[in-house]
Order: structure tokens, then sequence, then C-alpha cells
């Protein structure tokens, strides 16, 4: 089918061929003059989605034009720059052939779109790659494929360093996003075109299954589709690193001499769960000798345009439009033309640019969310080079010290799962509609998914802990990698130990109160505290010695507000709620109270470990 866009040339719904015969539907954009196709050949730029190459792509706007943009029009502005922009469908979705099991043999699907593209009249062998979460992990995926040609990839929000650590797992736990994202796309799945599976995928209630926690095979809302329940119990019931976990599709941390040859952009936002992710890639890049650029903003998942996330907001200039280019799109084709049009575009230094948050007003504005501000820093490396690893000291009285030793003492931890902490924020992209992500005040409502009245603030709870300093005499700045050092005994053989770093404002005339404005957190299953691939159960009465890893972030505390860190046993639904009985993950039908002594002090201390600047 042949068709005209302006200045474009569109073959609509092209069905390439892959290596086992499946073809995946392709819309493929030309530049052209008055309706016809320019003469070429052009650099090509390949876009892969599970998300209907058709659709509309919210993160697709800009502050100036809120108004999303769909992927044939981001591929028209593509092509007026001088490119060809192949759109496709991934396996299984929407017109493409084939069956979908998420994430896996995306690579060899892309490594064969741009073997047929080259073969074309309109590509000239020269290749580049774009696309945001799903369509960022496809690139590393295609990248690790060593094709022909691909010398440049603009990555947004994914493209799995370790999706054992990031994205599907963390620290042992499993990341419950999985499972809200299977149920949406089941029911857009071909299957779904059947009125039946269709009928039963839209009579099921997600919030009340998630009452219903663990699910097992056959009986969850996602049985009407088995492909779709299937990869999802893979994921779920892998709790060990196995070869699974290291296929190139989940685990490109090994692969950073390969993928540091094809020079990249990376662009994330801290309340995103791949934040780590950018970063790692940064990092990987940086030391085999690649060139990347990165930028880290105060956002949601793919809303690098928008300035508050949750209910805080971090001001007008925490948006990307203005930072390096126009906005994201002028930043997007500056990058393409420098790479593979030889275009004589301002060359930049492989810098990292983040967004440290704080520092603000710290009233409530017009929309009622916080105005907590920030700025933008920059650096060669992350953590950046003037950054010196700090360590706070956990006491048995709730505090967190600066000094090099306190008193020991001890503090009991009991954890039920039948009773986990809420989830309230935090970096959760895919959870609707039981959880969302960003920066709250740490007070639970009916709004919160397993809250109830009387709704008081997390810390009420006898199962978080809190620990904080004084108020700050002096702002303090971290960047960094964040990690809670804690030694413990316990009754129970597993539990999952989580931390949650908290920017805890003084009390205002908008928030009487104060406001505990989460930052990051991190989780980790005790069975996995040595070794992700040999996991070991605990033994009651023993004790350990753990590191809680955080996700990264860059911060401002600012002078009066407090350093605050919480210590819990669950963070649902963000994460699965571990049972603490030792059974196989995703199999588990019992349940046990665990009363856990946490340690502080003396020769080895619990501490809470930043970067600071």
């Amino acid at each position: 089918m042949l068709g005209t866009i302006e200045d474009c040339v569109v073959l609509k719904d092209v069905m390439v061929p892959m290596r086992d015969g499946v073809r995946l539907a392709t819309d493929i954009v030309l530049p052209a003059r008055e309706g016809v196709a320019l003469p070429g050949p052009f650099p090509t730029l390949l876009h892969r989605t599970p998300y209907d190459k058709n659709g509309t792509r919210l993160s697709e706007v800009s502050a100036a034009e809120p108004t999303p943009k769909s992927n044939l029009e981001v591929a028209k502005v593509l092509a007026r720059a001088g490119f060809a922009v192949m759109n496709q469908d991934c396996r299984g979705r929407y017109g493409s052939e084939g069956v979908f099991k998420k994430y896996i043999g995306e690579g060899e699907d892309g490594a064969d779109s741009l073997e047929w593209a080259r073969g074309q009249a309109w590509c000239n062998g020269r290749f580049g790659s774009f696309g945001l979460s799903y369509s960022a992990h496809v690139q590393t995926a295609l990248a690790l494929q060593e094709p022909e040609g691909l010398e440049a990839m603009f990555i947004d929000s994914g493209g799995f360093w370790n999706a054992y650590q990031g994205g599907v797992r963390r620290g042992g736990a499993f990341e419950l996003k999985q499972a809200t994202w299977a149920l949406k796309h089941a029911r857009l799945s071909p299957r779904a075109s059947d009125p039946l599976v269709k009928a039963a995928l839209e009579g099921e209630d997600v919030t009340e299954w998630f009452k219903a926690m663990p699910w097992r095979r056959g009986v969850s809302p996602v049985r009407h589709v088995p492909e779709y329940e299937e990869y999802l119990f893979e994921q779920w019931e892998h709790g060990t690193f196995d070869a699974f976990w290291a296929l190139p599709e989940l685990y490109a941390a090994p692969h950073y001499p390969r993928l540091s040859r094809v020079p990249v952009f990376l662009v994330c936002g801290w309340f995103d769960p791949y934040a780590e992710t950018i970063l790692e890639h940064f990092r990987g890049w940086r030391a085999n000798g690649g060139h990347a650029e990165a930028v880290i903003g105060p956002w949601l998942h793919g809303r690098r345009s928008v300035t508050h996330g949750g209910d805080v907001d971090f001001g007008p200039g925490s948006v990307i439009d203005g930072l390096l280019a126009e906005d994201y799109e002028a930043l997007r084709v500056d990058w393409f033309r420098r790479w593979l049009l030889d275009a004589p575009v301002e060359a930049r230094p492989p810098l990292a640019h983040w967004f440290a948050m704080g520092g603000g007003a710290g009233e409530r504005n017009a929309e009622g969310r916080l105005g907590h501000g920030g700025s933008w820093r920059k650096d060669a490396a992350w953590p950046p080079e003037a950054s010196r690893e700090t360590a706070l000291l956990l006491t048995a009285e709730g505090g967190l010290t600066m000094g090099s030793a306190c008193p020991e003492g001890e503090m009991v931890l009991r954890t039920d799962p039948m009773d986990p902490v809420p989830s309230i924020g935090g970096a959760v992209t895919s959870g609707e509609p039981v959880m969302v992500g960003g920066a709250f005040d740490q007070v639970t409502s009916p709004a919160i998914f397993g809250a109830r009245a009387p709704y008081l603030p997390l810390a009420a709870r006898p199962d978080v802990l809190v620990f904080a300093t004084p108020p700050l005499a002096e702002p303090v700045e971290i960047a960094g990698p964040v990690a809670l050092e804690i030694g413990l005994v316990t009754d129970v053989p597993d539990m999952d130990l989580t931390a949650k770093l908290i920017d805890w404002t003084p009390p205002s005339e908008s928030d009487p109160k104060g406001f505990a404005m989460n930052l990051t957190d991190g989780i980790l299953r005790l069975r996995y505290r040595d070794d992700w691939a040999n996991p070991s159960l605990l033994d009651p009465g023993r004790r350990y010695d753990v590191r809680v890893e955080l996700l990264p972030v860059a911060a401002l505390f600012a002078k009066g507000h407090r350093i605050r860190l919480d210590i819990s046993g669950s963070n649902f639904p963000k994460y699965d709620v571990n049972p603490q009985t030792g059974e196989p993950e995703g199999r588990a039908r019992g349940s046990r109270i665990a009363h856990s002594t946490l340690f502080f002090g003396g020769d080895r201390p619990a501490r809470l470990k930043m970067h600071r600047l």
C-alpha cells in the first residue's frame, strides 16, 4: 500500500521476513518531494515496538507542544531530516506474525530487519535505532547481534543492563509491574480478537486479583492468553540467576566491549525503574572507550517534558526542553545527523547531565504539589568524580549520625506477609491501577492500594523502622548509588529487607506536619544475600550482615531538612511479598510471621552509604 504524507512517502504494512519465515509488519517512511520519494539511498533508522506502530506515544511531546505525536508523525520528522525510517510491530503484536514472548528473540528480529533493509534501494547501509522502554530493550538486544552498519543508538528508559537487578526483578524480589503489564497487553493481543477471550479478559479485576496473591499458573487473570501467562510465570518463578537471566536480551552488563562500539545517547528519570540501567550503560560504554551521553531528570517513565512527578513539582527548569537542544525531538534529530549524516552539528563531550532534586521553596503550588525545586549538574563520570562515599550510622534510638561510632543496640522488626507495607510512589511504571510512580508524602490514603483507615503515615506502622538525622545545619548533596549495610538475626528461613531514602521536610504553612518525600528505595530477598546464582536459606538465630542496594539518585537535602531512612520487610504491590517460609518463588502457599533483631553500633555498625558532593 502506497501513501503520502506531505514531504514523505509511506510504505504501509510491508511484511519483512525473519530467518524463521515469520513476517513482521513494518511501515517505511521515506523523504519525498511533491509526493515522490527522493532517490536516496538514505541512512535508515529502526524503531521496533510492541505498542502498535500505528499508535500514539504519550512520551512524544514537548513543553511547547503537549499533544502527543504518533509513531508515524515522529518518523515524518526524521524523514524530513534526511532519514529513511522503519516503524515495526514486534513479533506477535498487532500486524506482525508469530508468537510474542516478552523480551526474548528481539535481537535476532532486529538484525534480520536491518539485513532486509540493506537490500532495499532506499537504504545506504548505515543504521541507527531509537525508542523508549520496550523499544529501548530491543536496541541493546539488536546491538549485541553486532549487525553490519549500526552506527548510533538513542536509548530512552530501558535496554536492560541486568533485568535481574532492574526492570523484572530487584534484589531477588519480583517487580509486579510485570503482572499488570501482562494483563493490559494480553487484552491487546491477537487472541483478544476472539470475542470470548476478550470478554473473559475484560471481566478480570486486577485490583481484586492483587488482593488474592500469590497467583499460580492457570489461576491468574492472564490465564485466558496462555503465552502471556507462560512468560509471566517464567520470569516470576526464575528466582535464581541462571541461564535464563544470562540471555543477552536481559543481561547487557558483560557485553560492554561490544556495545561500546556504537555511540549512544541515554535518557531516563529518577522515578523510572530504568534509572540504574541508564547510568550503568553510561559507565559501561565510557569504561570501554565508547561515546555515551546521558540525561537523568526528576521524571516519571517517558515524562521528560513534565515538571512534576506524583505530588511534587521540580520547577520549570527540570524538563529536558532547552537543556541540550530546543526539545527532545530536536535532540534526537541532531544526534542522528551527527553520527549518520556527518552533519556539522556541534559535537558535545561524553557527559552525564543529571538533575539534583531539592532546594526549592517547599510550598504548595496552585495545583497542590510541593515545590521541591532542583538544578542540573554534569560530569564525565558516574558517580561524579568529585563525590566521596559517606556513611551515616544508624542508632538503636532511630537516629542517623555522621559520627564515626555509636553505642551498640538492638531493635526488633516484626513482619507479616499477610499485612505488607503499601507502596507509595517510587520508581514505578506500568503499574496502574494498583500503583503509580513518583514522589509522594509517605502517608496512606484511600487511593493507596492496601491502605486502611485511619490512613496514617507509613512511619506509624509498627513494621516500619524510621531513622533520621536531626535537622541539617547545612545542605547535604548526594549523587550516586545508595546502600544499607546492617546485621540481623531472624527466626524464619527467608525474608525481605526494604530500605527507602526520604527527604523529610520541616513543617510549613502548606504542610504543617512536614512532608516525607521518597527519593529512592531498594529491596533484598535474603536468600540471595551472598550470591544471586546460589541462594541459601537462613539459619534461625545466626547473625547475617547484609547489603540492601537502593536505586541511584541525586538530591540536595536543604538546610533544616532531615535525611531519613525507613526499613521494613515489604513494599507491596511494587514487589511481590515474601511468604517467609523458604518455599520456591511463584509457588508458595504458606506464610510465616518473622521476628528479626537488627543490630547497631559496635565493630559492625549499621550504615547508610551514599556518595556526597
